[in-house]
């Protein structure tokens, strides 16, 4: 069962006939009308569904104005082309998920008097397992068929509700119980409002948090069942179903029941609040980790802890009642006052709780009926909810606790998840988001021990402005996280997760706007990074950091991987972050010399003592048109003396003519030091059109003396990167040699350029990267005429369009 939903919006168009001032045009769209397309209020049709078809450069004034207002999409997701159909929203593994609408599929089920079937998550085999066959015969069954009264929540949700299955989530259920000591967190993961008697039609909803949004996943109530007992996740409770049908949620988010095995609490803490997660080695703890616990319990923060396994054996039990490789669930921090006859003070104590829900507990001192209980009053025991049933649930001395665990995860809830009347005193943290994309040729470039393409990962200026208001040494606080997208999800496809991480770079105060380039990377060295690199969903390290600007570089560790990511920054005070970018355009030869002498190599005193004038001369930038070599001397007088022989009286040659003269000389032996084989006919085709305003087909000699000065250009700044004389450019180096060229790149047109002139291993060839440079003359001169008051804005009426993209 399925509905499709109708969304209007309306869309300002902008023309112009070349006669005047561009104009506007209204146009309202009707999206998922019964037909399955689209529909307009006037206008031609292209496809079906109605679809109004109009081309412009620019947009809509938020003014209102006619002025044309355009606003790229960040480079944060790949870049798209307007008006062409994306393949990453095609393959979005969570369409299906997100565009199913509770209230509407419930409107639908009442009115037909049925009970909701899920078409997105059916209940098959595959959808427990996607590995594999199941292990038994699974029966798929709804509550009211398991037992006679179900019920959504029994008496309020708590943590002893929580108890394992078959499945080792166990990570997801200490999250789950964590979840629970927090009511508000836990009414906005799973609304209260729902029941199996009042509106019933065999339908729930549950709300996560899935990579910088919350998401609302519905499901039907058929639960996996062998013997008429639910196979996995259930609450003690039999007649409970709060805990199995969260769990089913989250494994159609995840896509099936076995992509949930195995993983970290603070992944699903994540999903269930939206923060930032933490993670300690208790073993190398900082000395003010119990001030760090503390200050997380009152704000709200989940925690979870563990021993890391045994390698001979599945969860195994130690001689104190401890679990290795299980996850546990850290359900209050505080200091516990105790009075004797001989001592008072303090004790730091945290509880613990495992998700069994059973007699498996700590053994130890405070231990459940250990004879320390015995030094705290009665008032404050029952204060405490000390209970000492065989529940998975015990208090520890801090000391014991960082003593027998090994690993602590903290997920620090964001600026949204406390309401104001819940502050009470508590501060909330600043947060920033950015979304990002390690694209394979364009911007993977993996961690720094790839130094070559390193600088070309996606890049982030962080400005910390005001230090911590408690902190003596006038630092500011900085959680940076990077989380890595859809991963879990695609583990069907047989993908894992990504080994990634993150490295700081302090930005000296007069470096210029853009992305900083290989040679700052040379001779900068970072100042902060991630604890390590390593293949978990989210790497998260907590920085103390002086006020100033920053540059943030997410990666992955090898070079050449794909993944999507969301970056993640909170601090104590306002900060400021964007993705470092620079426009399109041509680089104007001052700007460039102060480019150069500021930004590439920003501190000369930092680099070897070779590096000199002549160094920074080779530094990427802007290149003038050198004096002719002897060779090129020749080779000049060779085509005046070859274009005098083909063009004739009229003196002008076409394409066809062009490739020829052209070739001669390039093709000799000799011309170039690498390997060549000749400019193609399309190719020439460009070159001709980049000169020919008046659609002639034709190329003057004026023209062409102009474009030997280019080719000799741009032939010369090819040789500087085809370092091995292959007659190929890495495309991660297509950037350093087009802003050699005379041109900037934004990261959207330079991802678009890449996937557009290089071959699939990465190799641009010197004919296109000629025809890339050619075309990229061409396209910003004829939008410099377009655009005649330099506003960065150009409006073009459909002939106009199509000529200026079609004959380039």
């Amino acid at each position: 069962m399925s509905y499709t939903t109708r969304t209007t919006r309306t869309v300002r168009t902008f023309y112009s006939d070349g006669r005047g001032p561009p104009k506007v045009e209204t146009k309202t769209y009707t999206y998922g009308d019964d037909s399955g397309g689209s529909s307009v209020n006037g206008g031609f049709n292209i496809g079906g569904g109605g679809r109004r078809f109009q081309i412009r450069v620019g947009g809509g004034g938020q003014d209102g104005s006619d002025q044309p207002n355009y606003s790229a999409p960040a480079f944060s997701q790949r870049p798209q082309v307007i008006g062409r159909a994306s393949r990453k929203e095609k393959k979005d593994p969570f369409s299906g998920v997100i565009n199913q609408s509770y209230d509407e599929i419930k409107r639908r089920c009442q009115e037909e008097g049925c009970l909701f079937e899920d078409p997105e998550f059916e209940a098959e085999d595959s959808s427990i397992f996607f590995s594999r066959a199941p292990p038994r015969p699974f029966e798929w069954k709804r509550p009211h068929e398991i037992c006679d009264n179900p019920v959504f929540i029994a008496d309020g949700a708590s943590r002893f509700d929580v108890q394992q299955g078959e499945l080792g989530d166990c990570w997801l259920l200490a999250a789950i119980a964590s979840l629970t000591v927090n009511q508000r967190l836990f009414a906005k993961v799973v609304p209260p409002d729902q029941s199996f008697e009042d509106g019933y039609c065999g339908l729930f909803r549950f709300h996560f948090w899935r990579q910088g949004e919350w998401v609302e996943v519905v499901v039907d109530d058929r639960l996996p069942t062998y013997y008429g007992q639910l196979t996995f996740m259930h609450s003690v409770d039999k007649n409970e179903f709060w805990s199995a049908l969260l769990e089913k949620a989250y494994a159609k988010l995840e896509g099936s029941y076995e992509s949930l095995k195995g993983g970290s609490t603070c992944e699903a803490m994540v999903d269930f609040t939206g923060g930032v997660s933490e993670f300690f080695d208790l073993r190398k703890a900082p000395p003010n980790l119990f001030s760090i616990m503390l200050k997380a319990s009152q704000r709200g923060s989940l925690m979870g802890c563990s021993i890391d396994a045994d390698p001979n054996q599945l969860e195994a039990r130690l001689s104190n009642g401890l679990v290795m490789g299980h996850a546990y669930s850290i359900t209050s921090v505080l200091l516990m006052d105790i009075e004797t006859p001989s001592m008072s003070g303090k004790i730091p104590m945290v509880r613990v709780r495992n998700p069994w829900g059973n007699e498996a507990e700590w053994k130890g001192r405070w231990s459940d009926q250990s004879r320390e209980w015995s030094l705290i009053p009665d008032s404050q025991k029952e204060s405490m909810g000390l209970t000492f049933d065989d529940d998975g649930e015990f208090w520890m001395s801090f000391d014991d606790f960082s003593k027998n665990f090994e690993k602590l995860e903290i997920c620090n809830l964001g600026p949204d998840s406390l309401e104001e009347d819940e502050l009470d005193g508590k501060k909330r943290w600043e947060g920033h988001t950015e979304n990002g994309e390690w694209i394979p040729r364009v911007n993977a470039g993996g961690c720094r021990n790839y130094l070559d393409t390193f600088w070309t990962n996606p890049q982030y200026r962080v400005t910390l402005t005001d230090p911590d208001d408690d902190d003596d040494d006038d630092l500011c606080t900085m959680l940076v996280g990077v989380l890595q997208k859809d991963r879990r999800k695609k583990r069907k496809e047989g993908l894992d997760m990504l080994t990634i991480g993150y490295v700081i770079y302090k930005i000296p105060d007069d470096t210029k706007e853009g992305p900083l380039p290989l040679n700052f990377f040379k001779y900068n060295a970072s100042c902060a990074k991630s604890n390590s690199f390593i293949n978990m969903r989210e790497v998260c390290t907590r920085h103390k950091l002086p006020p100033g600007q920053y540059c943030i570089i997410p990666s992955t560790f090898e070079p050449h991987q794909e993944g999507n990511f969301l970056l993640r920054l909170y601090t104590e005070q306002c900060a400021h972050s964007h993705e470092l970018d620079e426009e399109t355009g041509i680089i104007e030869e001052q700007q460039n010399a102060d480019y150069t002498r500021r930004i590439l190599v920003p501190t000369v005193a930092s680099a070897p003592p070779s590096v000199g004038r002549q160094e920074v001369k080779k530094v990427p930038g802007y290149r003038e048109i050198p004096p002719p070599t002897d060779e090129e001397q020749e080779q000049e007088q060779a085509l005046k003396a070859s274009f005098r022989r083909v063009a004739g009286d009229d003196m002008e040659i076409d394409a066809y003519e062009l490739r020829d003269i052209l070739n001669a000389v390039f093709t000799k032996e000799g011309s170039v030091e690498f390997v060549f084989d000749g400019f193609s006919l399309d190719t020439t085709r460009s070159m001709v059109a980049m000169h020919d305003g008046d659609l002639s087909g034709k190329l003057g000699f004026d023209e062409f003396k102009v474009l030997w000065a280019d080719l000799r250009r741009w032939k010369g700044v090819f040789k500087e990167y085809d370092r091995d004389r292959s007659g190929n450019l890495s495309s991660y180096e297509l950037r350093s040699a087009l802003h050699a060229s005379g041109f900037r790149l934004s990261n959207r047109t330079f991802s678009a350029l890449v996937m557009r002139y290089s071959s699939k291993n990465g190799n641009i060839e010197f004919g296109d990267f000629i025809l890339c440079a050619i075309r990229m003359k061409t396209m910003l001169a004829s939008f410099r005429n377009i655009d005649v008051d330099n506003s960065g804005h150009a409006a073009f009426d459909v002939d106009t369009f199509i000529q200026t993209v079609m004959y380039s």
